[in-house]
C-alpha cells in the first residue's frame, strides 16, 4: 500500500474542500480499502465522510422514497418502507455481498464501486480502465463474467452492484453535492458506458458527492422483486439478475419496469422488454415473448456466449414471478 494522508470530515463543508482539493471520499471502504491494498488504487489523501448527516430514509411528498447516502446496506434492507414500497431494492441489497460487508457498506459507496473484473484488478495485466491506452486483456482472455451488452472495443467489464440494477429499473435519480452547489442527475445518466474512456466510470464533478438516492412514486398496486443468477448463493456476483417492477390494474399491464444486470458495462435498462408488456394481460406467453427482447443488441465474446440465453431465461422467470400468471 503506498502512503496517503486521511482526514475525517466533521460537516459537509469541509468535506467538499477536501474534495476539491483532490481527496477521495470513504466510508465503509468496502471497495477501496482493497483496491489500494492490491495497488490498483493509489490516492494520496482519503477524506472520511461517515461523520456525515446523510443517514436517513424518507418517504417523499409525492409517495417516493429517499435514502441517504451513508444509509448502510443492511440498514436500508431491513428498512420497513423500502421493504414495503419497493421489495426489489430490499431484495436487491439482501442478495450482495456478506452480511458482514452490508452492515459497513453505504448505499452510495455501493453505486460507486468499481468492476470485479479479474484483469483490472490484476495490475499485470492490460486494462485500459485502469491504465488508458493499455488494453483490454479480457477481450481475448477468460471473458466468461463479462459483459454483452454495452461494450466497446476498449473495455467488456460489468458493473457489479445489484442496487444499482433495482435503481436502474425505478428510474431513480441521485443528488449531488460539490464546489458549485447542489443538483439532481437521473440515475441512468450517472453510470457511463466504456466508449473509448472506460476510465471514466460516472458523470461526476471534480469535489462532487452524492448524498441521496431518490426513488420516484410509481402507481399503485406495484409488485416487485429481483432475481439473480450465480454460480453459488453466497457472496457471488451475477451472471445475470432481472429486476422487475409492474402496475397491473384491471388485469392490464399499465407500467412496466425492467433491468438487466450482470450482463452490461452499467445496469441495463431493458425498453424493448417494457414495450412489449405495456397495455397486456399476464400470460405465460407474454412473459416468453418480452422476455425474448432482453439480449437486444448483444456482443458475447468467446467465453460468455451462454449469456444471452441465459439472460433471457432470467428475465422471463422473475416476470412470471413478478407479474404471475391468471
Amino acid at each position: 500500500m503506498y502512503p496517503f494522508t486521511y482526514t475525517k470530515a466533521a460537516d459537509t463543508r469541509e468535506a467538499l474542500n477536501a474534495g476539491r482539493r483532490g481527496g477521495r471520499y470513504i466510508a465503509g471502504g468496502t471497495t477501496l480499502v482493497d483496491l489500494m491494498r492490491e495497488t490498483v488504487e493509489r490516492p494520496g489523501s482519503l477524506v472520511d465522510i461517515s461523520a456525515l448527516p446523510l443517514r436517513e430514509v424518507t418517504v417523499t411528498r409525492s409517495g417516493g422514497l429517499r435514502m441517504g447516502a451513508l444509509v448502510r446496506m443492511a440498514e436500508a434492507a431491513a428498512h420497513p418502507k423500502v421493504r414495503s414500497l419497493y421489495p426489489v431494492i430490499s431484495q436487491a441489497l439482501e442478495l450482495s455481498a456478506s452480511a458482514q460487508l452490508r452492515n459497513m457498506a453505504t448505499i452510495g459507496g455501493n453505486i460507486m464501486q468499481r468492476t470485479r473484473c479479474a484483469y483490472f484488478r490484476d495490475v499485470t495485466a492490460a486494462c485500459n480502465k485502469r491504465e488508458p491506452g493499455s488494453g483490454c486483456a479480457a477481450r481475448e482472455g477468460y471473458n466468461r463474467s463479462h459483459a454483452i451488452l454495452g461494450t466497446s472495443d476498449s473495455c467488456v467489464a460489468t458493473h457489479p452492484s445489484d442496487l444499482a440494477v433495482a435503481l436502474a429499473a425505478l428510474e431513480a435519480t441521485l443528488h449531488l453535492l460539490g464546489p458549485d452547489g447542489e443538483r439532481a442527475l437521473p440515475f441512468a445518466d450517472f453510470l457511463l458506458r466504456p466508449g473509448s474512456t472506460p476510465n471514466r466510470e460516472q458523470a461526476l464533478k471534480p469535489g462532487e458527492l452524492i448524498t441521496a438516492v431518490e426513488i420516484p412514486a410509481h402507481p399503485r398496486p406495484l409488485r416487485s422483486g429481483y432475481l439473480k443468477v450465480r454460480d453459488r448463493q453466497s457472496y457471488e456476483f451475477a451472471l445475470t439478475s432481472a429486476a422487475v417492477a409492474l402496475h397491473v390494474r384491471g388485469g392490464v399491464i399499465r407500467e412496466a419496469k425492467v433491468a438487466a444486470g450482470g450482463v452490461g458495462t452499467v445496469p441495463w435498462k431493458l425498453p424493448a422488454v417494457e414495450q412489449a408488456l405495456i397495455g397486456e394481460r399476464p400470460s405465460d406467453r407474454l412473459w416468453t415473448e418480452a422476455a425474448e427482447h432482453a439480449a437486444d443488441g448483444a456482443r458475447p465474446l468467446t467465453h460468455n456466449r451462454f449469456k444471452a440465453e441465459l439472460l433471457k431465461r432470467t428475465v422471463e422467470r422473475q416476470l412470471r414471478t413478478v407479474g404471475g400468471t391468471p
